[in-house]
């Protein structure tokens, strides 16, 4: 009922404002239907998709133990901190022209840009988890003989999985507002080229194509994010 309503919304407003400023719902699927018989639809989901995933992934699979060991290590959080801090308030777009001169114009510099839009959420909200775990269960671990790994694995870890899924499923959501900037400026394929060139020809229908296509990934990869880590809910602390 609500898509419903959103759909007449629109296509309200595209009779008040005009086709050049607003494609209305039936001019967005002709031209929907018209990028995908070409191919160019598939192709740009298909390589935003991959630059994506990759990037948030590298992002997670760094973030993650560095935000334990941050959370846990004092000197780790005291040497690492200060950069954290530092470069997590810099937008990736600013990289933009040092991602293109350091890796070039292929996938590589948007990778980077997405890695470095996920890893500093990542670090954070796992930072956060690790500092908040039980101090009962980490003097009963040390009591027990536990190492500072064993502690790290068995206890530390299982507290911060909630703020890990958290600081992924926001690290995704970063990624989608990166990767539009990112390929704006330096690929020749993807989403964010789709939502350009439609600029350059006049064709505000694709860019609607390509602004509703980026919300129906968004859509799914969260959704398809939250099966999979729906497992960790059960891992719990071993002690």
């Amino acid at each position: 009922m609500s898509i419903l309503a959103g759909l007449v919304i629109w296509q309200l407003l595209s009779l008040q404002f005009g086709p050049a400023l607003v494609a209305s719902p039936g001019q967005t699927a002709e031209a929907a239907l018209g990028l995908i018989n070409d191919g160019s639809l598939w192709e740009a989901i298909t390589a935003s998709s991959y630059r994506i995933i990759l990037g948030w992934l590298l992002g997670v699979t760094v973030g993650a133990p560095l935000g334990l060991l941050m959370g846990r290590v004092r000197i780790i959080r005291e040497f690492a901190e200060p950069y954290i801090e530092f470069f997590r308030f810099i937008p990736p777009i600013a990289f933009v022209t040092l991602a293109v001169v350091w890796f070039g114009l292929g996938d590589m510099s948007q990778i980077v840009l997405i890695f470095y839009t996920s890893v500093f959420v990542v670090v954070i909200n796992t930072m956060a988890g690790a500092v908040a775990t039980d101090e009962t269960k980490l003097r009963a671990a040390s009591s027990l003989g536990a190492s500072r790994f064993q502690t790290l694995y068995s206890i530390v870890l299982p507290s911060a999985v909630p703020h890990i899924v958290t600081g992924a499923r926001l690290a995704l959501g970063n990624s989608f507002l990166t990767i539009v900037s990112a390929e704006m400026v330096a690929a020749d394929q993807g989403l964010g080229v789709l939502i350009w060139t439609s600029r350059n020809y006049g064709r505000i229908d694709w860019t609607f194509v390509g602004i509703i296509t980026l919300g129906i990934m968004g859509f799914f990869f969260d959704r398809a994010l939250r099966l999979l880590v729906n497992p960790l809910a059960k891992y719990k602390a071993k002690i």
